[in-house]
This record gives structure tokens, sequence and C-alpha cells, in this order.
């Protein structure tokens, strides 16, 4: 069975986003980082050349299992990829393509928002993606 490539490490989240190219993709990283720390109130942590925030442990029926972050993003080169889209059906689901509808330019995958700089979007809204983001994980994947 395959192994997961990524995983936490103790890598400098200050050293790593100083390395982001361009100062606004910076400055966005830190307005992320302060994002997403304060929902979460966990700190942030390198996934390879994600950071992400808080931490579950998952298994599949195929009996891969693994480690993940709950919320996270990359600064990518040409966008960001934010990992805080978790609701794929009811009423969580509906939650999101509210928020989605009101946050401004962006485009989606199937778990992560793409968008390129923060001035394209609904701050107030991303901060309530992301809060809804946190809480369906902890209720999906709560703390052992």
């Amino acid at each position: 069975m395959a192994e997961t490539r990524t995983r936490p490490h103790s890598g400098d989240v200050d050293a790593f986003l100083a390395r982001v190219e361009g100062p606004d993709k910076q400055a966005d990283s830190r307005v992320l980082v302060e994002m997403m720390q304060d929902v979460s109130g966990a700190p942030p942590v390198l996934w390879g050349t994600m950071i992400g925030f808080g931490q579950y442990h998952y298994k599949y029926d195929s009996g891969h299992e693994g480690d993940a972050f709950r919320i996270g993003f990359s600064p990518r080169k040409g966008e960001f990829s934010l990992y805080v889209l978790v609701a794929y059906a009811g009423a969580a689901q509906a939650q999101e393509e509210a928020l989605l509808a009101r946050l401004g330019k962006h485009r989606r995958g199937k778990s992560c928002l793409y968008v390129r700089k923060l001035a394209d979007i609904d701050l107030v809204v991303l901060r309530e993606l992301v809060e809804a983001a946190w809480r369906f994980m902890a209720q999906a994947h709560p703390a052992t």
C-alpha cells in the first residue's frame, strides 16, 4: 500500500513564508495564517508546501490510513490553494454554496478553493467559510 507523502514537519513557517515569491503574496499568506490560527486555536504547521492547522487521523474502508490537517492553505505560484471546502451534502453543503456565491473571484476544486489574491475576495465571507470548515471537521473527526 502506498504511503502518504505529505506529513507534518518541524519546518519554520515564518522562514517558509519569507521565501514566498512577491511581497503581496507574502502579506496575503500572513493574513491567512492569522485568520486560520485565530479560528482554529491551533498553531500553523508545515505539511510539505502547505500550511495546516489542527490534525486528524483517517482510515478508509480500503485500509489506507493517515493523518491530515483540518484546514490549511498553500501559497502556490499562480494562486492560493485554500483547503476549506469540506461539505459534500446536506445543510453544510448548502451553507458552503451560499458563502461561495458571496465570496468574490475564485474557482474551486473538490476540496479546495483557488484564489489569486485576497483583494479579489471578501475576507469576512472567507472567514465564515474557514469557521464552517473548522466546525465541520471537528464534528466529522473529533479529537481522540
